[in-house]
């Protein structure tokens, strides 16, 4: 019969490397290692028998050497069953169907878990792994089927988006041309005046909503170059500013003057910050406040909006970056995600910290350098 090898064995079979990384090129049989103190235990009992039996006759002292020699012999054919029976076939079974489960089936199973001794509670702590090897399996499958099946779904909406934005551009431009042929010949005194402004505004907004699906559908590479963020966030916060002149809201802005120029696509990252800043504002009922800070850590830039606005509850927050989520009624829900796609393709992560009727600190972090592959 075969026997198994672990650990050690013989000359010519295959080498085992240990934890030091060498290679043990003498391996010994698991039953000789087993067997030896048997045997040597064995041979010092004949020893001191053949030493106690000096005083006998010789044809007396033959028949009891040979019948102690032959307890001996039967004692070791009796080791040698008990070990093959109760060591040997577990670790044989355990052997092939490690072989499974590594060739990738994870239904293996072995039948000497329900033992109990410590082999059995190996064959139960195999079981169990395997078990929770086949559950993360399952579990990542299900995982992979979901993200390919709304993968499938978002370039579906993708291409509707784009054909929608660009059938509505049209016919939008046509409007916006009329309505300012119609206020050119309205009186400044006429009470319309102040309609065409509202429409004006309105078309704006659709506008401003047909941009954010094209940028969903159609996302532009960023054109990464080296200069100021402070210049280009600065730039974010005038504009965020105009949006709160009749509002009793301050925004506040903290430059980070040694802060090296930053390997970035000013108007993409303009465009982040805008998004968050006029979140900041439209968060905030009443007066409020609008913090701006930049700062510089190791080879990355921090910058951090928060303000003291209504904060977002904690069931939302997980949600808060996906496409089309949005809980304020004229919201499209795609700024976030696209602030957050911008920020990614920089090669820097975007985090938020809320806590509901505090205020909502987002953090942006972008490496100063960007990898050579993606810099133009």
């Amino acid at each position: 019969m075969l026997m198994p090898e672990i650990e050690t064995n013989t000359i010519g079979s295959r080498p085992k490397q240990n934890g030091a990384g060498k290679v043990s090129r003498l391996r010994v049989n698991w039953q000789l290692k087993t067997m030896w103190p048997v045997a040597v235990v064995l041979l010092i009992g004949m020893l001191l028998f053949l030493l106690s039996t000096l005083s006998l006759r010789d044809p007396d002292r033959h028949r009891v050497l040979f019948i102690a020699g032959a307890g001996a012999v039967a004692i070791c054919g009796v080791v040698i069953v008990v070990l093959a029976s109760t060591i040997q076939r577990p670790m044989i079974e355990l052997q092939e169907q490690i072989e499974r489960v590594g060739e990738g089936d994870l239904n293996a199973s072995v039948s000497f878990a329900k033992r109990n001794d410590e082999i059995g509670d190996l064959g139960r702590n195999f079981n169990r792994m395997v078990r929770l090897l086949r559950e993360s399996r399952e579990e990542i499958d299900h995982l992979h089927r979901t993200q390919m099946s709304r993968a499938e779904h978002l370039a579906t909406l993708g291409e509707l988006a784009t054909g929608l934005a660009h059938e509505i551009r049209n016919p939008l431009a046509g409007i916006a041309g009329v309505i300012e042929i119609v206020s050119r010949d309205l009186p400044s005194t006429s009470p319309a005046k102040a309609v065409v402004k509202d429409v004006r505004l309105e078309i704006a907004q659709i506008n401003r909503i047909l941009t954010d699906l094209l940028e969903t559908a159609r996302p532009r590479a960023p054109e990464i170059r080296s200069s100021d963020l402070n210049t280009t966030i600065e730039h974010a916060v005038m504009l965020a500013r105009q949006q709160v002149i009749s509002k009793p809201i301050r925004i506040e802005f903290a430059a980070a003057p040694d802060l090296p120029e930053v390997d970035h696509d000013s108007d993409q990252i303009h465009q982040v910050f805008l998004n968050l800043l006029l979140n900041s504002v439209q968060a905030i009922d009443g007066p409020g406040l609008v913090r701006v800070e930049i700062s510089g850590r190791e080879e990355t830039a921090l910058v951090t909006v928060s303000d003291t606005g209504r904060g977002i509850p904690a069931e939302h927050l997980t949600n808060i970056f996906r496409p089309f989520f949005t809980t304020k009624g004229n919201g499209t829900g795609l700024g976030l995600s696209l602030a957050r796609r911008i920020v990614e393709e920089h090669h820097g992560r975007i985090e938020v910290i809320s806590s509901p009727g505090k205020g909502t600190t987002f953090s942006v972090v972008l490496p100063v350098r960007q990898p050579v592959e993606v810099a133009s």
